[in-house]
């Protein structure tokens, strides 16, 4: 297969495993309050919001939920971490807003795991 179709179908895949999880979490009482936010060298897939604070959202897609978890290295949990500052920065209580970081897993079929307050500062 040639690497730039590869490459759409993956981002495509990415896209639609975040759409899956973003439903979840509005299904669950959540506002979303970013998509794709970008700062700090870092991409955040969703930031969600309830009435105590601010979730945000690692989504990882692969074959099954291992290799989904696998994916996720120290160095992008710093980078995340980074973002995050950054969007609490334009938070009223900044650095002091009650949040946690989720990582949702989704395999091949669409099933998903999210692990809630997967990682902290690193």
């Amino acid at each position: 297969m040639q690497k730039a179709l590869r490459g759409k179908l993956a981002y495509e895949a990415g896209a639609s495993a975040e759409e899956r999880i973003a439903e979840d979490y509005q299904r669950r009482g959540f506002a979303l309050a970013a998509r794709r936010w970008r700062a700090g060298g870092g991409e955040i897939d969703i930031i969600a919001r309830d009435k105590d604070g601010l979730v945000f959202v690692e989504v990882k897609k692969s074959s099954d939920f291992a290799r989904a978890a696998d994916a996720l290295c120290r160095h992008q949990m710093r980078r995340i971490c980074a973002a995050a500052e950054q969007f609490l920065a334009g938070e009223p209580n900044g650095l002091m807003t009650n949040m946690r970081f989720d990582v949702a897993l989704v395999n091949a079929t669409g099933a998903f795991r999210i692990i809630e307050n997967a990682f902290g500062e690193t």
